[in-house]
């Protein structure tokens, strides 16, 4: 997928367009990473993602300076969330040294900041240990802005935020851009809007149609076929009176649901749906489970991965074998697991569609957060076309919501 001109439209400027010679350039990250019992890195993707950018900036000889949050510190200092951890896998990607001062802020920072060397990088502390980076205060964003002459937005996770990193900083310093992963994540998630290549299919999961009525309504408008999976399915299996047992079920969105489906009739998009499931009376790791066909879950039992007809059915709608008129689609958006995945017994379901999506001859998306856990989890991720860096920044972009990091972003000419 070509997006050279990307950001025309947008009035934001592109990396590619800053003067960074000798200039202190700021860039927020997303480093919200998960860590392990030890506290390590459990799983570096987000790091990696940055990687482009930071290099960039290094070969155009500007002076790296990176911001994150991690976890939710609740604007207290607290060690089991500093970024030191984080600061050692970025240095190991990197083979150089990356600095941590005590603070994001203050005279520690200033000091590294002041005193840093071409090539040297400085990773800020966790701006969450200031309650007012929640509270998008401004006060708190002239703070960092004295750190920096430029300012480079690289944290698509973080974009949905009205934060003071995020929205409130950028607005205050001129010489501002998008960084490199934000400029593919836009171009990405900017075709699925508008312009796909068609066949397109969305596949939806999860665990409410709540989280995705608005971007459930915008497919609406530009999809071809839409696979529903994970307890989502549940309410739409339930809407046409299949009983569920103790499934997890939104009864107050069963009117939502078949509204949904008769705007798919109406539109000629096609919805596949489970065929069958796989049920347990409890969704534990040592459970009996059986497999049932749709309408058949006891009153005792829970739906909690699809089934191996389902798995069957959803692989031919992605290879273009579902029957036919139907052909292979050219553009695929998946967001939403199609069970409880992170408990083996219920994990077969969405490593089985992780890997149909990798083999599908398309252009193919994955929306962040527990997709791209488990297409990671599947071993798939080399073979899936973008995976965005945030599960709700992409859900909110999707569905028509102008994010603040990006609104921020606009201008930044001198």
């Amino acid at each position: 997928m070509a997006f050279a001109s990307t950001l025309e439209g947008w009035n934001i400027r592109s990396l590619n367009e800053l003067q960074l010679t000798n200039k202190r350039v700021l860039v927020r990250v997303d480093f919200n990473v998960p860590l392990d019992a030890a506290g390590h890195v459990a799983d570096d993707a987000r790091i990696v993602a940055a990687l482009p950018t930071i290099r960039a900036i290094q070969a155009a000889g500007g002076r790296v300076i990176l911001a994150s949050h991690l976890g939710r510190p609740k604007g207290k200092v607290d060690p089991k969330f500093s970024l030191e951890p984080v600061a050692g896998r970025l240095a190991e990607l990197l083979d150089q040294e990356v600095l941590l001062p005590d603070d994001c802020v203050g005279d520690a920072a200033e000091h590294l900041v002041a005193n840093q060397r071409a090539g040297q990088i400085v990773l800020l502390e966790n701006l969450r240990f200031h309650a007012s980076e929640t509270a998008n205060s401004e006060d708190f964003a002239r703070r960092l802005a004295e750190l920096c002459d430029v300012f480079v937005s690289d944290a698509f996770g973080a974009m949905h935020r009205e934060h003071a990193s995020v929205a409130a900083l950028p607005r205050i310093i001129p010489d501002r851009a998008a960084g490199l992963l934000v400029e593919r994540e836009i171009a990405f998630l900017s075709k699925l809007t508008g312009g796909a290549e068609t066949p397109y299919v969305a596949i939806l999961g999860g665990a409410k149609i709540s989280d995705k009525i608005e971007v459930l309504e915008r497919l609406l408008g530009v999809v071809d076929g839409l696979i529903i999976g994970g307890a989502m399915a549940n309410t739409f299996l339930a809407a046409q009176g299949h009983a569920m047992g103790k499934s997890l079920v939104e009864t107050d969105k069963a009117q939502l649901a078949r509204h949904l489906l008769a705007r798919c009739e109406e539109r000629g998009i096609r919805v596949w749906l489970p065929v069958d499931h796989v049920v347990a009376g409890e969704a534990s790791a040592d459970a009996a489970t059986e497999v049932v066909p749709v309408g058949a879950v006891g009153e005792a039992q829970m739906a909690l991965d699809i089934g191996p007809e389902t798995v069957e059915l959803f692989s031919a709608v992605l290879d273009g074998s579902a029957g036919e008129g139907w052909t292979a689609p050219k553009t695929l958006f998946w967001n939403g697991p199609m069970g409880l995945f992170e408990i083996e017994p219920f994990a077969a379901g969405t490593m089985a569609l992780a890997r149909a999506v990798a083999r599908a001859p398309a252009t193919s998306v994955i929306g962040g957060g527990d997709s791209a856990a488990a297409a990671r989890k599947a071993g798939v991720t080399s073979m899936i076309s973008h995976i965005s860096t945030g599960g709700g920044a992409s859900l909110e972009f999707l569905g028509g919501r102008m994010l603040p990091g990006l609104v921020a972003l606009r201008g930044g000419r001198r």
